[in-house]
């Protein structure tokens, strides 16, 4: 009885999962049948092309899934890595096939002719190879260093020039191994900065699997230390084994909580909040920027740490000075940075909220998909300006 009892619960448990993935076969397939219908006929080939046209698209369909799939059937992580580069790959591949295809119906229909239908099938399809890598080459790179000053009123002269080097989104997993984190670790500590700020979303994969590849972060060094949030990834990937992780790793982890650091004989306050859906995985993790600040004190600058740009209005009303975000990826690759901004207020730079300024790095490593088109990862020099009270600041010719 009670093992009967247990079977039920098991399914009931992988029923959404297995609902997930049933409407998401049905939505691949649907999109592939749409690009095979749209493209194919068009293509300027003999029939046997087009049978392998039509052979790579049902591969595709089988691929880009199969990451998701493949640990309900083995644990081995060799394994597991390589089906999961070729999901991810495929993923970013037809991800840019299937919008360059609704562009280029989209043109023949609003032209009204298909006298070009052949040669912008061919475009389509090598646009879509072109794109994904060069996306390809921009993501496994080491990301460039951003600079970016970020003015304060009345900041204290001892704080000007003060530097915080923000990385974040690494997403350590299938893809991203100890060779990619040790390469960001040692371009950080030529930085030379005041402090470390780490976003969450360190990590895709639990403890067990990734611990030897975020073991150089154990090496980042600044003057005060570095201080890490949790991201939404850390709390699909096993937050609180984690959080222990990190903590051997020498980062402090900020839960809603703060410190004071003094640099040059003046504090302030560094604060760090847990992700802003948390607790609808961890219930006792709830993101509170009110709490990250009890007991803090009065009168100095407030630096906020939480992973996703959607805590400003909270973070604003708290009464923090600068919160450092990541979570968009910008979009990560073109088109889907125009649609970052449905979700989050901010979606990549710095801008202001009231009286607290918002910086959203583009992220560090990349989710899914290995590509970055037209959002390039980022190392983020952020340094410290003072300014007089009451100057009126603009950038991009717009008031922010």
């Amino acid at each position: 009885m009670g093992r009967q009892g247990n079977q039920s619960s098991s399914e009931g448990a992988r029923s959404p999962l297995s609902s997930f993935l049933s409407r998401a076969f049905i939505i691949i397939t649907m999109a592939h049948v749409y690009v095979g219908w749209s493209l194919i006929p068009d293509i300027p080939a003999a029939f046997s092309v087009k049978g392998i046209c039509i052979v790579i698209l049902l591969v595709s369909i089988l691929l880009i899934p199969s990451r998701l799939l493949i640990r309900r059937y083995t644990e081995d992580p060799i394994l597991t890595d390589r089906v999961a580069w070729a999901s991810s790959l495929t993923m970013g591949w037809f991800s840019s096939l299937f919008v360059l295809t609704l562009i280029r119906d989209t043109v023949l229909l609003v032209a009204g002719s298909h006298i070009w239908a052949a040669d912008s099938a061919l475009v389509a399809i090598l646009v879509s190879f072109v794109v994904t890598l060069i996306g390809f080459i921009n993501a496994r790179r080491l990301a460039r260093v951003v600079h970016v000053s970020i003015p304060l009123v009345n900041l204290p002269h001892a704080l000007d020039g003060f530097t915080i080097v923000q990385i974040t989104d690494v997403h350590v997993g299938p893809t991203i191994k100890e060779g990619y984190v040790r390469r960001i670790v040692e371009r950080v500590n030529q930085l030379d900065a005041d402090m470390i700020a780490i976003t969450g979303d360190v990590v895709d994969g639990r403890v067990e699997h990734l611990h030897l590849d975020t073991a150089p972060l154990a090496d980042l060094k600044s003057r005060h230390g570095s201080f890490i949030v949790t991201g939404n990834h850390e709390y699909y990937s096993g937050a609180d084994e984690w959080i222990t992780e990190f903590q051997k790793l020498g980062l402090r982890t900020l839960l809603n909580d703060h410190v004071v650091i003094e640099h040059q004989d003046v504090e302030l306050v560094i604060a760090g909040v847990n992700d802003f859906g948390a607790s609808n995985i961890h219930e006792s993790h709830d993101s509170d920027p009110v709490a990250a600040l009890q007991g803090s004190p009065a009168r100095m600058l407030k630096v906020l740490l939480a992973h996703q740009p959607r805590s400003a209005h909270a973070a604003e009303a708290a009464g923090f000075d600068l919160q450092l975000s990541g979570h968009t990826h910008g979009g990560q690759f073109w088109p889907w940075n125009h649609f970052v901004r449905i979700q989050q207020p901010f979606t990549a730079g710095l801008n202001q909220l009231g009286n607290l300024w918002i910086y959203t790095s583009r992220g560090t490593g990349y989710w899914g998909p290995p590509k970055r088109f037209g959002a390039p990862s980022e190392i983020t020099l952020i340094k410290l300006a003072a300014i007089p009270a009451g100057t009126t600041l603009y950038r991009d010719d717009h008031r922010v």
